[in-house]
């Protein structure tokens, strides 16, 4: 696929239940952007996120990977351009050790074995994760399962990743050490959080969902300093632009 651009055409997705997650989402990110994707719970983010790999295939509106839509046909396709990374993952570690998981793209695109050795090698270096290769996936901390799920994504060697929630149930070592990992990253990273202090240290552009709709995509910092704005979203600033009390202070 040429230009690795995302581009999200008025975009609708309702649950089994009637429950109407995505409406009217339309968006275009270009090669290289680092974009958070950023709302209150049941905002859409997780959902609209799921659209951009295939899991779930646009039923109303169009997602566009480069050149072409994301149907049924190409999925395979788009999977290769798109990695994601889910929010747990459990849901993307299922095999009995490490290197099986990580391996396990690469072996479905049936590349041979010694390329297949030298990717998931290269992958979990990359995540800080060379020493796992051998363990059980099932015997991880939060941290290396998180790193682990990336490598498995960067083993088929991505031109998007798509991370959501990448650092719940990390501890704020782990935390600060997949904000690094991920500042050494030149794909195009579309992020999908909570926590606005990692938005400031890796997205420059950020698009705030609410109530399955896009009411605000822009600059980051300018996003953030729009205190009304933020209500609406029941968002808070993040915590290093918020007004330390003095504590030290005589009444």
């Amino acid at each position: 696929m040429s230009h690795h651009i995302v581009e999200v055409k008025d975009l609708y997705f309702t649950y089994h239940d009637g429950t109407p997650a995505i409406r009217g989402v339309s968006f275009r990110i270009t090669h290289g952007e680092s974009v958070a994707v950023v709302g209150a719970n049941g905002a859409g983010k997780s959902t609209l996120l799921h659209h951009l790999n295939g899991s779930i295939v646009p039923k109303h509106g169009e997602v566009r990977i480069g050149d072409y839509p994301i149907t049924k046909e190409r999925l395979k396709e788009v999977r290769r351009t798109v990695g994601m990374v889910f929010q747990n993952p459990d849901d993307q570690l299922f095999m009995p050790r490490v290197f099986d998981d990580v391996a396990f793209g690469p072996l479905n695109y049936g590349l041979p074995s010694n390329e297949i050795e030298a990717r998931v090698d290269k992958a979990l270096a990359e995540v800080g994760a060379l020493d796992l290769k051998n363990r059980s996936s099932t015997r991880l901390s939060a941290g290396e399962k998180r790193a682990v799920s990336i490598a498995s994504v960067l083993a088929v060697s991505p031109d998007i990743l798509v991370l959501d929630e990448p650092n719940s149930d990390l501890d704020p070592r782990a935390r600060r050490r997949l904000i690094e990992l991920l500042k050494t990253f030149k794909h195009t990273k579309i992020i999908a959080t909570h926590d606005l202090d990692m938005v400031l240290d890796l997205c420059p552009r950020t698009i705030i969902l609410a109530e399955g709709k896009v009411i605000a995509d822009g600059n980051s910092l300018e996003i953030f300093n729009n205190e009304k704005l933020l209500k609406r979203s029941n968002l808070e600033k993040p915590l290093r632009m918020q007004e330390c009390p003095d504590f030290g202070k005589q009444k």
